[in-house]
C-alpha cells in the first residue's frame, strides 16, 4: 500500500503544512504549476516527489519534470498532466491518448477547481486537487491524501488550508 499527498497549483507559495498534510505519505504528486524550483525542491527533500509543469511553470521545471508522467504503482497506471480538464470534457492534447489507452487514475490541476470523479465510460478515476497556491481565483486552497492498493483506491480525503 502507497499513501499519496497530491497537491496542485502552488504557484511559487510554499506553506509549511504541505510537510504536516503529507507526514504520513509515502509519495508527493504535483500537477503542475510549482511556481518555482524552491518548492519543488522542499517537497522533494521530504518525500519522494512525482510532478509535472504547468504552464506557468519556467525553464527550470520544465527541464526537471515532465509535461506528462505516466507510471506503474501498486498495480495502477497512473497519468498526471497539468492541463486534462475532466470526464465529459477532456483536454484536446490528452483525449486521443485517454480515449486509446486509459490509464486507471488520471489526474490533472490547472482549473483551481477540486473535483474526484469516476468516468464509467472509460473506467478511470479522475482527480484534480484544486489549488494549494494563493494566486488564482479560488476562494479555499486545498490538498487530498488518497490510499493505492492493488491496484484499488481508499481514504481519500480532500483537507481545506484556510488562512
Amino acid at each position: 500500500m502507497k499513501r499519496i499527498g497530491l497537491l496542485s497549483d502552488t504557484h511559487a507559495c510554499w506553506d509549511e503544512r504541505y510537510l504536516k498534510y503529507f507526514d504520513t505519505c509515502d509519495e508527493i504528486w504535483h500537477a503542475g504549476d510549482i511556481g518555482s524550483l524552491e518548492v519543488a525542491e522542499r517537497l522533494a527533500a521530504f518525500r519522494p516527489l512525482r510532478a509535472v509543469y504547468g504552464n506557468i511553470d519556467g525553464q527550470d521545471l520544465r527541464i526537471r519534470f515532465p509535461e506528462i508522467n505516466r507510471f506503474q504503482l501498486e498495480g495502477t497506471d497512473v497519468l498526471i498532466k497539468h492541463i486534462g480538464g475532466y470526464p465529459g470534457k477532456y483536454d484536446p492534447s490528452i483525449r486521443k491518448t485517454l480515449m486509446t489507452q486509459p490509464p486507471k487514475l488520471f489526474i490533472s490541476g490547472h482549473s483551481h477547481i477540486l473535483k474526484v470523479k469516476y468516468d464509467s465510460s472509460l473506467g478511470l478515476l479522475h482527480i484534480n486537487p484544486g489549488a494549494a497556491g494563493k494566486y488564482g481565483f479560488h476562494k479555499v486552497r486545498t490538498l487530498v491524501r488518497f490510499s493505492i492498493e492493488n491496484g484499488n483506491f481508499s481514504d481519500l480525503e480532500v483537507i481545506e488550508l484556510n488562512d
